[in-house]
């Protein structure tokens, strides 16, 4: 894996088994820009109408640095975190939107980074289980 050549927006932590820093894994936007992007529009709790996302699927994200583990830890800017079930990121496309509605989105706005799931796509995902397993603001990934 290439090294970011722009300002790191991701960091992948922990069982990393193909680092570019290190013993990180850190990805810059043009980085998550050239892995295949996937989108969707659902509704969540944070916005008052479907929005549509699109960025890389999160399993790919963890492909590409060939991390490996039962659990993810999704750090925000402000420290927030929460924990992922590794498998979800294959039952599920779960991805790491850089888009909301086809623009960049700013701190402001939750971004730049946002692991969100497609909760309109399965019932199952629409639980308070599934909105708790989002995280905005997204800064690292610890892979466990």
């Amino acid at each position: 894996m290439e090294a970011p050549a722009g300002p790191v927006v991701l960091t992948l932590i922990g069982r990393v088994l193909s680092p570019n820093f290190g013993a990180r894994a850190d990805f810059d936007m043009t980085m998550l820009e050239r892995l295949p992007q996937t989108s969707f529009t659902t509704r969540t709790p944070w916005y008052s109408t479907a929005r549509r996302f699109t960025g890389p699927l999160l399993r790919d994200v963890l492909a590409m640095a060939s991390a490996r583990g039962s659990q993810l830890r999704a750090i925000a800017l402000n420290d927030y975190w929460v924990d992922i079930p590794f498998d979800d990121t294959a039952r599920h496309d779960v991805i790491v939107a850089r888009l909301l509605d086809g623009r960049p989105m700013a701190v402001r706005d939750k971004g730049p980074l946002f692991v969100i799931y497609p909760f309109d796509s399965n019932e199952e995902l629409r639980t308070p289980v599934y909105y708790s397993r989002s995280a905005w603001q997204l800064r690292t990934i610890e892979v466990r």
